[in-house]
């Protein structure tokens, strides 16, 4: 007993500090790191605590796009999606416009914008008021300077938040043909990485003492080397008291999803252990087989992998590209690149 509380007494022990005058290296963050962090921080609470929407902050670089925001009416969220770009700072509210301010983004980012399946939303963050402005840009706001370049007025008035509610709505709407175009539009970059041989895993949790309906859901790279997926995208969602196992592998109309067999093995081996190992004089026995006793209590194939406290269930599943997904490539191809594709004969 001696030995075991003297190794757990050194696995917790604090590190020896450094000898004085030795050279520490400190990593410190930026103030632009700091004000472009909360910036982000900011618009996500205008838009999800505000205006009861869903924010998905963008991960992965998206060229010009910070995060999407998802329209939510009362209980119903139908797909429709505003990209968000998001600046912050004092100096992006130096030029003063009429009751605004002029933002002067780049010709290749106005190209870009101009032509994305999402409506586009410009947020400047005043990082002494904390506030937010907004601006859609399309034709109507977008101003051609003298020099051949673009600004964009950020009206003052226009603050992200409740007052927001009506007008962005109404940015976002389509009718439902056009909704479903663009959301397999922004899952496009997926299905290529998966028709590519990438492995995609989506991770999501549920609440399973809660009633909102709400959780989180995120979208990784399996690089298979026995770490934690690299994150593309996170997000979070509502299904209502709908099954989450049910409801959420089918936010990904484009793919196939089914458990990430290396995250339940290694889980549920774990599990078996604990309740089916019996120890006799140092030998170990199992009072039934690793598939007898997953038989048995894994009777859905969609299942979580793990409990915290009794409170929020963890679920892995990987993604594999589906007909609907190989089809849109085949289209997408098409109306990009004007190329069919050949079938063997």
């Amino acid at each position: 007993m001696t030995w075991l509380l003297g190794a757990i007494t050194g696995c917790f022990s604090s590190p020896p500090l450094p000898a004085a005058g030795k050279n520490v290296l400190v990593m410190r963050r930026t103030p632009s790191a700091r004000v472009a962090s909360a910036g982000v921080t900011h618009t996500q609470q205008a838009i999800e605590d505000e205006m009861g929407w869903l924010f998905r902050e963008q991960h992965a670089e998206d060229y010009g796009i910070d995060a999407h925001a998802e329209v939510v009416d009362g209980e119903d969220v139908r797909g429709r999606l505003l990209a968000l770009q998001i600046k912050a700072g004092e100096s992006w509210f130096k030029e003063a416009g009429p009751e605004g301010w002029w933002f002067r983004p780049h010709a290749e980012h106005v190209e870009y914008w101009t032509n994305h399946s999402l409506p586009v939303v410009v947020v400047l963050y005043h990082p002494v008021t904390k506030q937010c402005h907004w601006q859609l840009v399309n034709k109507e706001t977008l101003v051609k300077t003298s020099t051949g370049g673009w600004k964009l007025l950020v009206p003052e008035a226009q603050r992200l938040g409740k007052e927001a509610y009506d007008p962005l709505r109404r940015a976002s709407e389509g009718d439902p043909y056009e909704l479903r175009l663009r959301e397999l539009r922004l899952a496009k970059p997926w299905m290529e990485m998966l028709a590519s041989g990438i492995r995609l895993i989506i991770d999501f949790e549920e609440w399973v003492n809660k009633s909102s309906g709400r959780g989180a859901v995120s979208i990784g790279v399996d690089h298979e080397d026995g770490n934690e997926p690299e994150k593309l995208a996170t997000w979070h969602f509502w299904v209502g008291p709908a099954d989450y196992a049910e409801t959420v592998p089918r936010l990904f109309a484009w793919a196939d999803a089914d458990v990430h067999e290396a995250t339940y093995d290694d889980a549920e081996h774990d599990q078996y252990e604990a309740e089916c190992s019996i120890w006799d004089e140092g030998d170990q026995f199992f009072s039934e087989t690793f598939d007898e006793w997953r038989r048995t209590r894994m009777t859905r194939r969609i299942r979580p992998y793990k409990d915290t406290a009794s409170e929020v269930d963890h679920y892995r599943l990987e993604l594999a590209l589906n007909e609907l997904g190989k089809a849109f490539l085949v289209v997408d191809r098409f109306a990009t690149e004007g190329l069919r594709q050949l079938t063997a004969e």
